[in-house]
């Protein structure tokens, strides 16, 4: 046995222990937060990726030709219908501009992998012409047609336009940019008639 054997022992300083580890821990929660920060972002942009490539691209030129398709079967329908003969002669020109626009756009959506006559059904189902074929024959039957048509037709023809702009500034084929620039040039005439129709006029 030792002489300092009987001595007990100094009790652990418990506070020396625990203060070295105290910047280790806000060093581990710093770190954890800077790697969910950057996960965050990573989940932010690719929602913004897979959204641009939703609306871009491929996607809308798809969307402007269903919407086309959807609109000119809407003039076909309204022909019967229309009681002014102002507005029938801006709907007979509407109608020839959007079979010629058909038509000619049809080869030029070819090249990027969009079939006009074979649109998909996510497209078809999103220009779907049904909720204003409805207000239409609500306006029909409350003999307001032609005011209602005009109206409607006014904001459709608006949102064609819209989407031409978008698809002319994102895209980088030459041909399809002149082709809407041309188309939009051609549209918004008829438009602004619709736009500007007074069923009081006739």
């Amino acid at each position: 046995m030792y002489p300092n054997d009987d001595k007990p022992l100094p009790p652990p300083d418990y506070l020396n222990q625990i203060a070295p580890q105290a910047p280790q821990k806000a060093g581990f929660f710093y770190k954890q937060k800077i790697l969910i920060a950057i996960l965050g972002v990573i989940v932010i942009l690719a929602i913004i990726v897979m959204g641009s490539l939703i609306l871009g691209g491929t996607k809308s030129t798809e969307k402007l030709a269903a919407r086309l398709v959807a609109t000119e079967s809407i003039t076909d329908g309204a022909t019967s219908k229309i009681k002014s003969t102002q507005l029938r002669a801006s709907n007979s020109e509407l109608k020839i501009y959007l079979t010629n626009t058909i038509r000619d756009i049809e080869p030029i959506l070819a090249k990027s992998n969009t079939n006009i006559k074979k649109l998909s059904k996510d497209a078809t189902s999103a220009e779907s012409s049904e909720r204003m074929l409805a207000t239409l024959e609500d306006a029909r039957l409350n003999a307001i047609y032609d005011r209602t048509y005009a109206r409607e037709m006014a904001y459709q023809l608006d949102t064609i336009l819209t989407l031409m702009r978008q698809i002319s500034s994102d895209t980088g084929n030459k041909e399809l940019k002149s082709f809407l620039e041309n188309a939009e040039k051609n549209l918004e005439p008829t438009q602004k008639q619709f736009a500007d129709f007074d069923a009081t006029n006739g």
